[in-house]
């Protein structure tokens, strides 16, 4: 059976021979798929490699206030700069920028990104430096599409100039953080935050 994988990275440990995967059915009949690939069992975990999804449970997170204080007002897709951001955001006296990324790489429950090189995320974050310069509070958010996670960092062998732009970011007053989520076959809800390791 042919199914669209809805990621753009390698997903190379996940989709494997005779791996336990969920689909939904697409609700477009002139598609050239009838299913789309939406999360695939690893062990003892469900992984969602949904990459609209990480996006949708974040709005979901800040509308709760979970992640910032409420009141807040947003915007989604906005553009600033060279680059479109995922979140635009005003809450009392601040306003800023959030990028978020899906990460779906684990090894011994530690999360990384990315999976595949990624100079999209590399710009993203020399954007996010350059809102703050320009005085706005600037976010990278990571959200782990998968639960039991002790740790995240970035994955420098993969993308060391990724890794060594995300450690800038942050010198420079870039916020970053990695969220762990509550995952089944068919559902993703962020849970909890997880430590992030830059050695």
């Amino acid at each position: 059976m042919l199914c669209h994988v809805k990621n753009t990275g390698r997903c190379l440990e996940l989709l494997v021979e005779d791996a336990e995967v969920s689909l939904s059915l697409a609700t477009n009949p002139a598609r050239l798929t009838a299913y789309d690939l939406i999360a695939v069992r690893k062990g003892e975990r469900w992984v969602n490699i949904d990459s609209q999804v990480p996006n949708l449970v974040f709005a979901d997170y800040l509308r709760q206030g979970r992640y910032l204080p409420l009141p807040l007002t947003y915007k989604r897709e906005v553009y600033h700069g060279n680059s479109r951001f995922d979140f635009y955001y005003q809450t009392g006296d601040e306003e800023g920028f959030i990028e978020v990324k899906g990460v779906t790489l684990e090894q011994d429950d530690h999360a990384s990104f990315p999976d595949a090189p990624t100079l999209r995320g590399s710009r993203h974050l020399r954007e996010l430096m350059a809102d703050c310069a320009e005085g706005y509070q600037a976010h990278m958010v990571f959200v782990i599409q998968m639960e039991g996670i002790k740790a995240f960092s970035a994955n420098d062998s993969m993308d060391p100039e990724f890794g060594r732009t995300l450690r800038e970011a942050i010198a420079k007053g870039v916020r970053v953080d990695a969220f762990e989520c509550q995952v089944s076959a068919d559902t993703l809800e962020i849970s909890k935050p997880v430590p992030i390791i830059l050695s």
